[in-house]
């Protein structure tokens, strides 16, 4: 990977059906979407959950289905070692510059409740640089249900093993600021509950050789960081496997994709797929309607990429009427085949009637929810029953070794990574944009990473 690329946010999960724009009081919940749940509760006998999330705009479904999983936590749990728990919801919708504005806004505001302990969110990795340092000053603990971005977290960028030159590629290398940077305090107060991006391309190579057999395949790329990485890690986990790269190509992504002279000398290589790192907002899934046109209509070979295309309906678009040819990983479990999580899913869908209110992040915010409960019922009672400061809510989140959730059985690493390490797979469902994706499987490398 060059030094020289333009770094890429982690770019936020696409969801099965079109985003629509969702008001504050368009919820379900007999509980406002954007102020805080605090009804009937004596003042002093308070405790605040923040949360940040886009809950209008583009992704404004997708964040208020992730809320809703907040909103049931508490729900379900109204009351923490006689405490009143409430929830103050704030939205930063719109792009990333925007988004960035609107959660370092938010944050301050939260910052400045004294009773507001801990946030969920941010949704957005870009947001997610923005606030950490800010919220590491406050000592306020940040728990993301969705963000992916590894340099939040950790250096390198590229671990050595996961680049085919076998050299580290730093986070500064890639354009993006190294963990110590974000947290001016030393003391990291930000952990999340979705795997990192350097997986997903070692999750997409176990998939192609033991699933869909493939031994040779071409890789493209956008010419961007996020999707260099993906490429590069995919490149390294596949030759290990035994597989050959027949070809490498890093597009522009300021020019429209014209890739049918690399297809058409990858598939005379004798090619059985592609691999693609980058986003469907660069088109990329028009990659896979060019695939039909060099390697037939009828063809098996397919189009492999990460969450910068998973279950996202433009991506279905461009690929047309191929699209089922098409298979992308995911940076965390999807509930719905997880057994542990099947009570938990039930009941929400009890009580919420509308398929949308549901989403691919509603049982991780819940479980972000439960991990922040569980690290204030032991500050509460290390406070003596008192309200607990802070830091001493970072403290215990950062001591969570083996907290059960909805998902699974899962602590923290030092940097604040979930040790819980799920990946999913899917593809789309046919043609039709609004048909979603279907789940293929889960790749778990939590008990060993994949290099």
């Amino acid at each position: 990977m060059r030094e020289s690329v333009r770094a890429v946010d982690n770019h936020p999960v696409r969801y099965s059906l079109r985003a629509s724009a969702v008001a504050c009081g368009a919820l379900l919940l007999p509980l406002p979407a954007c102020s805080s749940d605090s009804a009937g509760a004596t003042p002093d006998r308070t405790i605040t959950i923040g949360v940040d999330l886009p809950l209008t705009g583009a992704e404004g479904r997708a964040g208020t289905a992730t809320l809703n999983g907040v909103r049931f936590f508490v729900q379900r749990h109204p009351v923490l070692d006689g405490f009143t728990i409430t929830v103050d919801a704030r939205d930063d919708p719109g792009g990333a510059v925007r988004a960035t504005a609107g959660g370092l806004k938010n944050l301050e505001s939260l910052i400045a409740q004294p009773r507001v302990l801990a946030i969920i969110g941010p949704f957005d990795s870009n947001v997610a640089r923005a606030q950490i340092p800010v919220a590491n000053r406050a000592h306020l603990a940040l728990v993301s249900p969705g963000t992916s971005s590894r340099c939040l977290t950790k250096e390198p960028f590229l671990p050595a093993l996961l680049n085919p030159a076998r050299t580290a590629i730093s986070c500064h290398a890639a354009g993006l600021p190294s963990p110590a940077e974000l947290r001016p305090t030393g003391v990291n107060n930000f952990f999340r509950l979705s795997t990192t991006d350097e997986l997903q391309g070692p999750a997409a190579a176990d998939y192609a050789t033991r699933q869909l057999h493939l031994m040779r395949v071409a890789v493209l790329t956008d010419g961007e960081a996020y999707g260099q990485g993906l490429a590069d890690s995919f490149t390294a986990r596949f030759i290990h496997l035994g597989g050959t790269v027949v070809a490498h190509m890093d597009l522009d992504p300021t020019k429209p994709i014209d890739a049918a002279a690399f297809l058409q000398a990858a598939k005379n290589d004798r090619a059985q797929g592609v691999y693609f790192g980058g986003t469907s907002s660069n088109h990329a899934c028009v990659l896979r309607s060019q695939m039909t046109s060099v390697f037939g209509a009828d063809a098996a070979a397919p189009l492999l990429g990460g969450d910068g295309i998973a279950l996202d309906p433009a991506c279905v678009g461009d690929a047309g009427a191929s699209a089922t040819g098409m298979y992308a990983t995911f940076p965390g479990a999807d509930a719905e085949h997880v057994d542990s999580a099947g009570p938990v899913v039930a009941a929400f869908r009890s009580r919420y009637g509308r398929p949308q209110d549901f989403g691919p992040g509603t049982i991780a915010a819940y479980d972000a929810t439960g991990v922040v409960y569980d690290a204030l019922d032991r500050a509460i009672k290390a406070s003596a029953g008192n309200l607990p400061a802070r830091d001493s809510v970072v403290a215990e989140l950062a001591a969570t070794r083996a907290y059960s959730g909805a998902t699974g059985v899962f602590g923290f690493d030092p940097e604040g990574d979930t040790t819980l390490r799920l990946l999913s797979i899917f593809r789309p469902a046919g043609p039709d944009l609004h048909a979603g994706w279907t789940w293929l499987a889960t790749a778990d490398y939590s008990a060993a990473l994949p290099y």
